[in-house]
């Protein structure tokens, strides 16, 4: 008879799972260990994009922002048992994600948009798991993964479009209501008109605090709608006007109170209750929504409500037996990846690049050729919200001359969040409409140079008009667009080292009797004044 060798301290059992294996699947304190460090280099390398992430989530906006991530985590615990039914090889497809999610890291970086490194932290993130558990293990987890992009907040260029046009709508939808019940009103752009009281429609009011996690909530449901694909679809896309038309009443019936009450039922704790009344009210809606939809085309017999709501069932993989092998070295390179871009990342987020060679804008000449101009300061409440780095903010006036208004807002670098306030989002915030929107070209003005562009804007205020011309300057270059302003502060941070600029903006009055072509004349002969001296304050 004959005898097998063994090796002490060994196991048929446990000879069958590597060391790396053990490692990566929490089963070794070393684990522990690896998850710390690469916890630790992510805290370092996105430090200052975290704190960014927090304070949006203490917005009103934002304040779904902290339970993303414990329902992401939750629902990944509530799906182990998918996973190990599943093969969860790590896999070397991991490591290019790691490395998009780095290079996204530099853009975000030096676009100064936060947005975007927060999108390089999930895909590094993804990166890393895909290295663990494999591409089958990431399919489990799909939902979950991606659920956690609904924790980042929208780049701000893009809240303040979106928020600018959601006033005007619930404005809209306000009035309807009010005058709907018999109550007489009138909007003046983002002015509700009462007669005795006005009341102003400001971003706060905007919808955005019930769009964003009314939508979030109902992707979650949808996901967890355990029917068909079209109504999870109809569902997430349902959310945007239920929201949008929630808000209107709830601005309506903010007047409603505000014509008997006085204006107080329009601030403190009963604005603030009327808020979660129409969000609970929103939530019923969509509950509403996902019963009737139960009943509609399944074919089957009507379920009550709670069974429509689930995780859906894992899906094992067919086979005698799942791997469980994960390899060190795919995770290893993932994370030496990491470790490299450690010292890089002081370079890409310097708090200021060094200043070109320029004159103050407090130099700007006062009088351009017939023109004389009278200087203002911004107040205070506004230059914090601006957080400009030189400005200029001018009356000019000529004989037999209506007022031209130029304003300048020089940034020397955008970084931490600062960035020109583009016109387009900003009017309708004052009450004004916006009925007209165009280029112009510049071979058209005085002095302009050929093939550039500047917008020009038509706003109403009630019997008030006024035409706004404005374009940016981003050092050799006139930009009309706020998007292509992003893209070429990114590529001028990486070429050239800059990336200060400024928002340069006209703007003046269509006085009763004339036309709008006069008042376009009068802009276009300040235009032609004020752009060849403004090389000295806002350099190529």
């Amino acid at each position: 008879m004959t005898t097998r060798p063994t090796t002490l301290g060994t196991s048929p059992a446990s000879s069958e799972l590597p060391l790396s294996s053990s490692v990566l699947n929490g089963g070794h304190p070393l684990f522990w260990v690896l998850l710390a460090a690469v916890a630790t280099i992510l805290g370092y390398l996105y430090a200052d994009s975290l704190r960014f992430l927090v304070d949006a989530w203490l917005e009103d906006n934002n304040s779904h922002g902290p339970f993303i991530p414990l329902i992401s985590l939750y629902m990944i615990w509530m799906r182990r048992h998918g996973l190990q039914s599943v093969d969860t090889s790590g896999t070397w497809w991991g490591v290019p994600i790691v490395g998009i999610g780095l290079f996204v890291y530099v853009v975000g970086q030096f676009a100064a948009m936060h947005a975007i490194v927060h999108v390089s932290l999930w895909l590094v993130i993804v990166g890393l798991l895909t290295c663990a558990i494999g591409l089958s293990g990431i399919r489990q987890i799909a939902f979950p993964l991606c659920y956690l992009l609904a924790a980042i907040p929208p780049p701000t260029f893009l809240q303040y479009e979106l928020s600018s046009r959601l006033q005007l709508w619930s404005s809209a939808l306000g009035i309807g209501f009010l005058q709907s019940i018999g109550i007489m009103a009138l909007r003046d752009g983002n002015v509700i008109d009462l007669g005795r009281i006005q009341l102003q429609v400001v971003e706060a009011c905007s919808g955005l605090r019930y769009l964003f996690p009314l939508t979030t909530l109902t992707i979650l449901g949808a996901y967890l709608y355990r029917d068909t694909l079209w109504k999870r679809i109809l569902l997430v896309l349902s959310s945007i006007p239920i929201s949008i038309l929630l808000n209107g009443v709830r601005i309506g019936v903010i007047g409603v109170l505000v014509e008997h009450y006085g204006s107080g039922a329009a601030e403190g704790f009963t604005h603030f209750f009327e808020g979660w009344v129409i969000f609970v009210a929103s939530l019923g809606l969509l509950c509403l929504e996902m019963w009737l939809l139960g009943k509609v085309g399944s074919g089957l017999p009507s379920r009550p409500f709670w069974e429509l709501i689930g995780l859906p069932e894992p899906r094992p993989v067919s086979g005698p037996s799942v791997k469980r092998h994960t390899p060190v070295a795919s995770f290893a390179v993932g994370v030496a990846l990491l470790v490299l871009t450690v010292p890089v990342a002081p370079l890409l987020v310097q708090d200021e690049f060094p200043q070109p060679v320029r004159q103050s804008l407090l130099e700007f000449p006062l009088r351009l050729d017939a023109w004389e101009g009278v200087s203002a300061p911004i107040e205070r409440q506004y230059l914090d919200a601006l957080q400009l780095d030189d400005y200029l903010l001018a009356d000019y006036t000529a004989t037999g001359q209506p007022t031209v208004n130029v304003y300048v807002a020089y940034y020397l670098s955008p970084k931490k969040g600062r960035s020109s306030h583009s016109p387009k989002q900003c009017i309708p915030g004052g009450g004004w409409e916006i009925t007209s929107f165009a280029p112009v070209e510049m071979d058209r003005v005085a002095g302009g140079a050929p093939g550039r562009e500047i917008n020009r804007v038509v706003i109403q205020k009630g019997g008030q008009k006024q035409i706004v011309y404005y374009w940016f300057k981003q050092r050799d270059r006139w930009i009309t667009s706020e998007y292509l302003v992003k893209f070429f502060l990114f590529w001028d941070s990486l070429t050239r080292h800059r990336a200060d600029g400024a928002l340069i903006r006209l703007t003046s009055s269509v006085h009763a009797g004339e036309s709008e072509a006069v008042a376009d004349q009068r802009l276009q002969t300040l235009v032609g004044l004020v752009t060849p001296l403004l090389d000295r304050y806002v350099p190529d």
